[in-house]
């Protein structure tokens, strides 16, 4: 039987530099672009604490001071806010802020691939399991999509990842897994192909960016070489991890915004604003109309 200790961390590699959203990005991290009003990492984390998760670790780089900042006291604005009589906006802003003490932050100094960034949390993290969540991804169901895979790890142990089907004529385009035995809300994994070759993907269930990982996996990437864009990938580390613990493929039903894309990040914002009520009938006659135009 796999182990299933209590997941009490999460991992959330904020380093890279988001080129593809560039002016934009030149100054702000791309971390902090707002999905209506809060920033994507905001929604990332509260995904992460709705699941049980204590220690929220960010593995950040140059020009992500701003990350720290968001999850901090702002004496200036919090005096402000209570001076002009904004209760609700002052206790919006602490609601949102962790526990003293419950966040960390280390440096990738060079951008050396996700499996690099995840073994940089290595002596924080220690020897227990731990989530990871990559903040481009932004998952969207009533359940929670880490809250989904703690079940399934209460249940199945070892490694968790969560999937979702794509087009299995796109399945070239992403990391695919292969489909074992039914347990719980997934499957045990059989396999992990990064980008196969078309009309060879074991299925059509991807990767979509949330693990549960056993802390076996920094030795493996402590010593993995550089894969693809020479990089240390993280797919080539939890290959030799599944030779020593199991993996299961949680499978998530919910709408997945990949917000490190243009067209994602503003599917994001539509879909995040006609779910609110103070939103909604503000402008969806206005987007009707811009779809008629």
């Amino acid at each position: 039987m796999d182990n299933k200790r209590r997941v009490r961390k999460a991992v959330f590699p904020v380093a890279g530099l988001g080129t593809r959203f560039l002016p934009a990005t030149k100054a702000v991290p791309k971390e902090m672009l707002t999905i209506v009003d809060k920033p994507v990492i905001q929604y990332v984390v509260e995904e992460a604490a709705a699941a049980g998760i204590e220690h929220f670790i960010f593995v950040t780089g140059r020009n992500k001071g701003v990350i720290e900042d968001h999850f901090d006291i702002q004496f200036e604005l919090n005096e402000t806010l209570k001076s002009r009589g904004k209760k609700a906006e002052f206790d919006l802003v602490q609601s949102m802020l962790p526990r003293a003490g419950t966040t960390s932050f280390t440096r990738q100094q060079e951008p050396l691939g996700l499996g690099h960034a995840v073994w940089c949390a290595r002596d924080i993290v220690g020897d227990e399991p731990f989530a990871l969540l990559l903040p481009d991804m932004l998952m969207n169901d009533q359940k929670g999509c880490l809250s989904g895979m703690m079940d399934l790890y209460a249940t199945a142990g070892g490694n968790i990842v969560s999937v979702e089907e794509c087009d299995p004529e796109l399945a070239h385009k992403y990391g695919i897994v292969g489909i074992g035995d039914s347990i719980g809300d997934g499957f045990r994994i059989t396999e992990m192909v990064e980008k196969p070759k078309k009309g060879t993907a074991p299925s059509n269930w991807f990767i979509n960016g949330r693990y549960i990982l056993q802390p076996e996996i920094f030795s493996i990437l402590e010593t993995q070489e550089r894969g693809a864009g020479n990089e240390i990938q993280l797919t080539d580390g939890m290959l030799k991890l599944a030779d020593r613990s199991s993996f299961a493929g949680y499978k998530f039903r919910g709408d997945t915004y990949d917000c490190g894309s243009k067209d994602g990040f503003i599917k994001a914002n539509i879909a995040f604003a006609m779910a609110r009520d103070d939103l909604r009938g503000l402008i969806e006659d206005d987007l009707r109309a811009m779809l008629k135009a």
